[in-house]
């Protein structure tokens, strides 16, 4: 029963588009999180990165039934997070369970936010998003930054 992203707010909830990501970091973090939300506010490269993600999934599961498992969207987030910033697993998942705007992109806020993973959880859904994908959404990244360099550099009659 794996969902691409939660379509329904929480309670609290802040939208992905809305999150405040601090702009003056040198960190590689806060880097990553400016591209992932600018992907997921733009509805042709989500779709394209959605379509990919669901690939991520086994052939045998069924969608309709069984446990929640994680969403793609925190998969990519947390994926990106991982290879990006060239953590470990044990350094992800204090980072995930502690850090408040990473905390916002993969939805938590409002009734979720005393939510916590766990290591095993974030090795078994987390080891999908491989570095052969990552390269796949940098690629949709690239032709999206193409796309909005033409659209602010085109000049409007």
């Amino acid at each position: 029963m794996r969902k691409i992203i939660e379509p329904q707010l929480e309670l609290g909830q802040t939208p992905i588009s809305e999150i405040k990501i601090n702009l003056k970091s040198r960190d590689e973090l806060p880097k990553i999180l400016i591209g992932l939300q600018a992907l997921f506010c733009d509805h042709k490269s989500r779709t394209k990165i959605f379509d990919l993600l669901e690939n991520l999934i086994p052939p045998n599961i069924n969608l309709k039934n069984g446990r929640k498992g994680m969403h793609l969207w925190r998969i990519l987030v947390l994926g990106m997070t991982r290879l990006g910033c060239n953590w470990d697993y044990d350094k992800l998942l204090d980072i995930v369970n502690n850090h408040k705007t990473l905390r916002l992109m993969l939805c938590h806020g409002g009734l979720s936010d005393e939510y916590e993973y766990k290591l095993q959880t974030l090795k078994d859904n987390v080891s999908r998003f491989t570095p052969e994908i990552l390269d796949q959404v940098n690629n949709i990244a690239v032709e999206y930054g193409h796309d909005f360099f033409l659209r602010i550099r085109t000049p409007k009659n």
